[in-house]
């Protein structure tokens, strides 16, 4: 007895993609005084349709100056930060597809997550990740992915 396998035909679909060289994608540097300047040689945001990437916001006022207090005080600030630069580039807060908190601490995580469920109310898809350490000895930052 010989043993065969069966073939079964495999029907092939075909797809068409567009030519990189068709589409134009744009690159808009986003900025604003209404929200803590950028630590480092970087821009607050860049808008890209249809997203706009909030770069990492550290408690600062909007004239940079560090934001003192509880992890609650310090996570509002990222917020509030991070609510302006989405508000310069025509978006706002509650078009967030994803963020990513920073923590040096997870022992913070409780404060941090009452302050961002006030923020964040609409439950964006977010990763939370424990760090060594953060520019200017901060203990939280928070970047965003939002829709323009």
């Amino acid at each position: 007895m010989s043993l065969f396998l069966k073939r079964t035909p495999i029907r092939i679909l075909s797809a068409q993609f567009t030519s990189p060289t068709t589409r134009k994608a744009t690159m808009e540097k986003i900025s604003t005084t209404d929200a803590a300047p950028p630590a480092g040689p970087y821009t607050q945001a860049i808008k890209t349709t249809p997203y706009i990437y909030v770069s990492g916001q550290i408690p600062a006022d909007k004239e940079g100056n560090l934001v003192k207090g509880s992890i609650a005080e310090q996570t509002t600030a990222s917020c509030e930060s991070v609510k302006a630069i989405l508000a310069a580039a025509g978006s706002s807060i509650d078009k967030v597809v994803k963020a990513t908190v920073f923590l040096t601490d997870m022992a913070n995580f409780a404060e941090m997550n009452g302050v961002y469920e006030k923020y964040f109310a609409h439950k964006p898809a977010r990763s939370c990740i424990a760090v060594y350490q953060l520019p200017k000895g901060v203990p939280v930052e928070i970047e965003v992915i939002a829709l323009s």
